[in-house]
C-alpha cells in the first residue's frame, strides 16, 4: 500500500518527445543544409561526427548574416559541445538547422540547435544539441568579454533579457 501511494504522488513527466517539440518551438533562425555524398556512412545514413559539422555551418551563417560578428577583432572558441541523437538522416533527406543562443555570460554564451528533416511543410526533429562558446581576444589567446555590438544583436534578435 505504502509503495501504490508512493507511486501514485509522483507527477508523471512528459515523454522526451514531448520535451523535443517544446525545444523546437523557439528558435528565429534557421539554414538549410545540403546533404554530401562523403557525409553518408556504410549503413546509408549520416555518419555521428558529421552532424557537428552541420552544427558548425549553421552557427556560421547565424553569426554572419543575423549577429555580423566581427572576426578580425573578436574569435570565438568552442568549450563544450553536446548532441542528441533523435532520428538518422539518410540519403534524399532535406534538412535544416535551427540556431539560437540561449544564455549569454559576460565572455560566454550557449547555442542551442535542432536538426530536422523537411518534409513537405512539415519539419521532423533528426536531433537537438548545444555549444558552449568563449569570446577569445586574439593577441592574448585569452577569453575576453563579449563585444557590446555583437551582444546586443544577441538579445535583440533572440527577444533575451541580459
Amino acid at each position: 500500500m505504502i509503495f501504490k501511494t508512493l507511486w501514485q504522488s509522483i507527477s508523471k513527466s512528459k515523454d522526451k518527445l514531448t520535451d523535443i517539440r517544446e525545444f523546437s518551438d523557439k528558435f528565429n533562425y534557421k539554414t538549410n543544409i545540403h546533404l554530401r555524398f562523403i557525409d553518408f556512412d556504410m549503413m546509408g545514413h549520416v555518419n555521428n561526427s558529421v552532424y557537428f559539422t552541420y552544427l558548425e555551418i549553421a552557427r556560421t551563417k547565424y553569426w554572419e548574416e543575423i549577429i555580423k560578428w566581427d572576426w578580425k577583432k573578436t574569435g570565438i572558441v568552442i568549450a563544450h559541445a553536446e548532441l542528441d541523437y533523435i532520428l538518422p538522416i539518410v540519403m534524399n533527406d532535406k534538412i535544416a538547422v535551427h540556431v539560437k543562443t540561449s544564455r549569454i555570460g559576460n565572455t560566454s554564451f550557449d547555442l542551442d540547435y535542432q536538426i530536422v528533416k523537411i518534409k513537405g511543410s512539415e519539419e521532423v526533429i533528426c536531433s537537438k544539441g548545444k555549444t558552449v562558446c568563449i569570446a577569445v581576444d586574439y593577441s592574448t589567446n585569452r577569453p575576453t568579454a563579449i563585444p557590446e555590438s555583437e551582444k546586443q544583436k544577441m538579445l535583440g534578435f533572440e527577444q533575451l533579457t541580459p
